[in-house]
């Protein structure tokens, strides 16, 4: 019986050890990435600091802030992701709840048809078209619309009202007098919290962290994002470091080279903050989401 409890008190001392290894891997990149954004580069480069800040200075951040286009792009990408979540919470959540219900008719069809799009679309320069046949081209509708639902997203949906909506609860509301808008509403609505905030979550997230569609639909600076404008700012000062200096200013080329790396540091920690400080909020939300569509789906 001893021995019992031993080798199970030994098990339990395991695993902790093998989740605080595995938190401690996890965490180092970013306790890093943080410290490096706060050091002196020339200890970041020669390896001298590995955890804690070394030479404290905080010109990166003053370089980068010092922007005002930065701010700009702060303001569009919380309108982008504030709004952008909005039309696909708008979309997703009553296509998804229809898509569940038994009595909808044509229900497989149309679910074969969303589903085709997930592994076979019209590419880039279709869509470029589209967007620009339909007036969007250079608007924050170009941003907004074209991704308004996301296949993965709509069947996690679908899955959670199948499995989570008894059809006895729709039933009762039927015998009630209950519409099927008032029962969405009044009734489905408030039971899916958890599947409204992973969705939040899950686009939220794509909307913060996306460049590439604005590369292509937006000329106007005045309507980058901020990843946009920060990728800028990167590849601008490695344009600087490697092509604007001449052999015989050594002395310019390492300080921009320092400027340089002081910026992507910061540059790392300005576009993920707002992001990494939501998640702790959500997460709870976001792992049930992720079972729901792992485990059922």
């Amino acid at each position: 019986m001893s021995r019992t409890h031993r080798s199970d008190r030994l098990f339990v001392v395991l695993n902790y050890v093998f989740l605080c290894l595995t938190f401690l891997i996890v965490l180092y990149p970013l306790v890093y990435i943080i410290s490096a954004s706060v050091s002196d580069p020339v200890y970041v480069n020669q390896g001298t600091m590995w955890l804690f800040p070394r030479g404290l200075t905080f010109e990166g951040y003053q370089r980068v802030f010092q922007n005002p286009e930065i701010w700009t792009g702060y303001r569009n990408t919380i309108l982008y992701t504030v709004g952008g979540t909005c039309i696909n919470l708008l979309f997703t959540i009553p296509g998804a709840y229809a898509l569940s219900r038994k009595d909808l008719r044509g229900r497989g069809p149309m679910m074969g048809l969303i589903v085709f799009t997930m592994f076979f679309g019209g590419g880039l320069i279709p869509t470029f078209l589209l967007v620009s046949g339909l007036g969007m081209l250079n608007t924050v509708w170009a941003l907004l619309i074209p991704n308004a639902v996301s296949v993965y997203n709509l069947i996690i949906c679908r899955t959670f009202f199948q499995t989570n909506i008894p059809h006895e609860l729709q039933e009762s509301a039927e015998i009630d007098g209950c519409s099927n808008t008032g029962l969405f509403i009044k009734i489905v609505l408030p039971l899916s919290a958890p599947i409204i905030a992973v969705m939040a979550l899950y686009y939220g997230v794509t909307h913060w962290n996306s460049y590439f569609n604005a590369i292509i639909y937006l000329k106007d600076r005045s309507l980058y994002p901020l990843q946009l404008i920060l990728r800028e700012i990167l590849v601008q000062n490695q344009m600087n470091d490697t092509m604007l200096m001449t052999g015989d200013d050594m002395e310019a080329m390492a300080k921009q080279a320092r400027i340089a790396d002081m910026i992507k540091y910061a540059v790392m920690i300005v576009s993920s903050l707002p992001v990494i400080a939501v998640y702790p909020f959500m997460q709870r939300y976001f792992m049930k989401g992720v079972l729901i569509g792992s485990v059922k789906g």
